[in-house]
């Protein structure tokens, strides 16, 4: 059941957008997780759909943002009734930085030119199970682990029901959790939050995600069933296919519908 416009949290993609767009504290967040300093943000998109093929897979990132030398991408990450290994996490975080590189690099520019790049994924369920705060992946060398590729890309993905968590991480993790608020970050995402609950705008943005979500997973479930029957009646032309060549053409006729049975008269000539 999808939550009313006001109950959201911070822990809800869409109020974590919005949140988030105000530059400084979108910086201040990056700069909490990252634990270390982070540059000026040049402008921050969110919600930022790509689609580089008519084909190709959509995405949608939460929060994508860039300071002089680095390009971000944060995502608050909920179950939704899932398991970890059914949302793909790894493999998802792969597609987000290949596509964050090929928005930054146009044709012509030198690799050299990329930035570095860091997707964040800001989990309310611990994404690995080994009670990490934290688990952060860069490109290494098998064969010797002191060598780093240097590729400029890294990986992070916060555990915010850890028990142990880093003194930097405590209050925002608690927040996520709870909404409890514990130091001036938190604070000022809060009231950020509140805000944004009465705003109108993003109220009637919201309805129409919600009511967009709806109809996609409508058509979803109509090709399902769609292919469903599809695939019933291809498995009942190839058992009455069967039957038929082993002279049981009486039951042909019994077992299947009329739309089946159409079919058979034309491929098999059987009435």
């Amino acid at each position: 059941m999808a939550k009313r416009y006001e109950e959201l949290s911070i822990e809800d993609d869409f109020m974590f957008g919005k949140v988030m767009e105000d530059k400084e504290l979108c910086r201040d967040v990056l700069q909490c997780l990252l634990e270390e300093p982070v540059g000026e943000l040049e402008d921050v998109r969110t919600q930022r759909e790509f689609r580089y093929t008519s084909k190709g897979k959509p995405i949608r990132l939460d929060v994508y943002t860039r300071d002089q030398k680095r390009i971000y991408d944060a995502e608050m990450q909920r179950l939704n009734h899932q398991t970890p290994e059914n949302l793909e996490l790894p493999r998802r975080s792969r597609f987000y930085q290949s596509t964050m590189d090929t928005d930054h690099l146009s044709r012509g520019k030198s690799y050299r030119e990329l930035p570095e790049g860091k997707v964040l994924f800001l989990c309310t369920f611990d994404p690995f199970g080994l009670g990490y705060a934290k688990y952060s992946f860069q490109n290494l060398c098998m064969e010797d682990r002191k060598l780093c590729l240097e590729d400029g890309t890294e990986k992070i993905f916060y555990n915010c029901i850890a028990e142990e968590i880093p003194e930097q991480l405590k209050y925002l993790y608690e927040y996520i959790r709870t909404g409890q608020v514990g130091d001036d970050l938190t604070q000022r995402i809060d009231e950020a939050v509140i805000r944004a609950r009465k705003n109108e705008e993003w109220r009637s943005e919201y309805m129409k995600e919600l009511l967009h979500d709806d109809d996609v997973r409508a058509e979803g479930r109509a090709e399902g069933r769609a292919e469903g029957e599809h695939s019933g009646k291809n498995k009942m032309i190839l058992l009455i296919s069967r039957m038929s060549s082993g002279g049981d053409a009486d039951k042909v006729v019994q077992l299947a519908d009329p739309e089946v049975l159409e079919v058979m008269q034309e491929k098999y000539g059987i009435k």
